[in-house]
């Protein structure tokens, strides 16, 4: 008598996504590879920005994330780019599976997408605010910094910074972290994210005044900033961290510039 042994796999099968752009763009793949040019042009400008500086200006948020590697020697900046190097290059291989196409079109379609929301966001923003206070609110930079004495490039510098790290801190930890935490607690993935969303937009509203450097309160400011994080959420949401990142880092680049203003 011959038995046969027949071999079966116990990996589980590949899970590729649907082939197109809305599909693959919305991927950590995606969002990881489309933060590294934000990331690389705010280091090179706010270190031209900063240079001959007494005392050297960086995001906010940027220095908040870099506090808890205090308990590591080392310079924070190289450290907090190891950290985030390291981290893309797990979600990447994580993410292997579900055999995601590196398409450089794509890249270019995420920024013009971003620019269009960042447009269309502020514009709908600044209408509902003013529809609240019956006075046109004005547009105001992301970045919540006081610059009018800022050049130019410490400006880009600031704005372009505020994408990435606001939306890592904002979006990705505190959004993205208040929702497991309240899904575990409600059970319920609809309100926990909604939840989450409202109490992440009054924060990163809340933020803007902070500091030596942060804005005047305004209420209108204030409702701008707390719409505009929820539209961030959402964007986050269905559109994933690279739209959402750029498309605050173009809102900002736009406010400086007075593309907007």
């Amino acid at each position: 008598m011959t038995e046969t042994l027949e071999r079966t796999s116990s990996a589980p099968a590949p899970e590729p996504i649907e082939q197109n752009y809305l599909s693959i763009t919305r991927t950590a793949t995606y969002g990881f590879l489309s933060a590294i040019p934000l990331i690389l042009l705010y280091e090179v400008l706010i270190i031209s920005a900063n240079e001959g500086r007494g005392s050297q200006v960086r995001i906010s948020s940027e220095i908040w994330l870099k506090q808890w590697l205090q308990f590591i020697d080392g310079p924070a900046s190289l450290i907090m780019a190891g950290i985030l190097l390291i981290i893309g290059l797990l979600i990447m291989l994580a993410e292997r599976r579900k055999k995601i196409p590196i398409r450089p079109s794509y890249f270019i379609g995420i920024i013009v997408e971003s620019g269009f929301y960042a447009v269309v966001v502020a514009l709908l923003v600044s209408q509902l605010v003013w529809s609240l206070f019956s006075a046109m609110a004005p547009i105001i930079a992301g970045a919540g910094l006081q610059l009018e004495n800022e050049s130019i490039w410490m400006r880009l510098a600031l704005s372009i910074g505020a994408g990435i790290y606001e939306e890592l801190l904002f979006r990705v930890i505190l959004v993205g972290g208040m929702y497991l935490v309240l899904k575990a607690i409600l059970g319920f993935r609809t309100a926990a994210y909604i939840l989450a969303a409202v109490v992440g937009a009054l924060l990163f509203s809340a933020i803007h005044y902070i500091g030596p450097l942060g804005d005047e309160f305004t209420s209108e400011s204030f409702l701008f900033r707390f719409f505009f994080g929820l539209a961030l959420n959402v964007i986050y949401l269905f559109r994933g961290f690279g739209v959402a990142a750029w498309t605050h880092a173009l809102y900002d680049v736009m406010i400086v510039t007075n593309m907007l203003g």
